[in-house]
């Protein structure tokens, strides 16, 4: 599995409108997902880099309106551009 980032659906959208609220500022820092994220980027602009892109893939950019899914046990460099403000869910 490598990073999904797709526009979400309607009903997705106001799914992930009840999760919990992460926010971050411009920086760059390692990360290992211990479960599977998926996460609507409401703010902000990233890219993350996976340490092994021969299994998790290339390096992937996404920003504001974005949904993403990050794979369990990928680790990862996330480099923040611009400050982010995300709802979230693992599992």
């Amino acid at each position: 599995m490598t990073i999904d980032v797709r526009k979400p659906t309607n009903a997705e959208a106001a799914d992930m409108a009840s999760e919990p609220i992460w926010e971050k500022e411009e920086s760059v820092f390692p990360w290992t997902y211990d479960a599977c994220e998926t996460c609507l980027l409401l703010e902000g602009e990233v890219t993350v880099t996976p340490d092994n892109q021969s299994q998790w893939g290339a390096p992937v950019r996404f920003g504001a309106g974005d949904l993403v899914t990050f794979p369990k046990g990928m680790s990862c460099t996330w480099h923040i551009r611009k400050a982010v403000r995300k709802h979230y869910r693992f599992g």
